[in-house]
């Protein structure tokens, strides 16, 4: 049964099912840590939802960080060109460190972000990512935690926009390459 929102956007998933697979996520990060503390680094504006979520999910001693990075602008395509907008805060050498990203698409914007945090020396680097997009990856990197692995579709809602718009929506909803703007 196909869902569709009150915007007549078909829903891909649901809040529901975003809410379980989260918490199957934090259940197997928190095993994965085996208590020790975490620095969870969103990736901004898209993980926010994510990282909040996922965050509650998480059983063990975790702070927050955020970096800002632009590829996207306002198309639905990568310029292909990744910029570094907002830098981590704090220090991050010899920490458990979790990139929390929103869709893992290219792999340009993660590959980047790897190789910078790398160049910190944290005492371990993991990335969870929401979606994953293997058919469209240029660069070889995987995420340790993928909630959902998707074809190649412009996706909507739970953080994720277009055009800044439709963060909002509760749900992942497929953005057609013909719905009015």
């Amino acid at each position: 049964m196909t869902t569709t929102t009150q915007e007549g956007l078909q829903v891909l998933y649901t809040r529901q099912q975003i809410a379980g697979r989260v918490a199957e996520m934090g259940e197997q990060i928190t095993r994965d840590l085996n208590g020790e503390k975490l620095v969870m680094v969103g990736v901004l504006k898209g993980a926010a939802f994510f990282l909040s979520d996922l965050s509650r999910a998480i059983q063990v001693d975790a702070t927050f960080d955020f970096v800002a990075t632009s590829s996207y602008g306002k198309r639905q395509h990568t310029s292909g060109a990744v910029r570094l907008i907002k830098d981590l805060d704090e220090p991050i050498e010899a920490k458990n460190v979790l990139v929390v990203e929103d869709i893992l698409d290219t792999g340009l914007t993660l590959a980047y972000l790897r190789k910078h945090f790398l160049q910190q020396r944290p005492k371990t680097l993991r990335i969870a990512t929401l979606l994953d997009k293997p058919s469209r990856r240029i660069e070889k990197i995987n995420a340790d935690y993928v909630g959902f692995s998707i074809p190649n579709l412009f996706v909507i809602g739970y953080g994720m926009d277009y055009a800044e718009r439709y963060r909002n929506l509760p749900d992942i909803c497929l953005m057609s390459p013909d719905h009015p703007e």
